[in-house]
């Protein structure tokens, strides 16, 4: 009884070790970001390219530091192709700045 006690424990604290850096990650992958983003803006475009930078970097608004990934979407209409650049915080995916470019 003893012996599978100790050796559950050490199983648990050697995931632990493992898995503890991973864990307390903070930021989504810049991947998951552009999905986000893409969720959001498909709302109102039709997206037909999109790009994200995978380097994060920091950025300060209105005295609120940020980390952001950096990328662009192109849209299609009628009229022809726009291009936008955008703004994705890397802790929740949220979309900070979407601008024509």
């Amino acid at each position: 009884m003893m012996k599978r006690f100790f050796a559950g424990l050490g199983i648990g604290l050697a995931a632990g070790y493992i898995l503890g850096p991973t864990l307390k990650n903070d930021k989504i992958s810049p991947e998951k970001a552009l999905k986000e983003v893409k969720k959001a803006v498909s709302k109102k475009y039709a997206i037909s390219g999109s790009w994200i930078h995978m380097i994060p970097e920091e950025l300060e608004r209105n005295n609120i530091s940020y980390t952001v990934y950096r990328g662009g979407l192109s849209t299609t209409t009628e009229e022809g192709t726009t291009q936008y650049e955008f703004l994705v915080d890397t802790k929740s995916g949220t979309l900070l700045d979407l601008q024509s470019s």
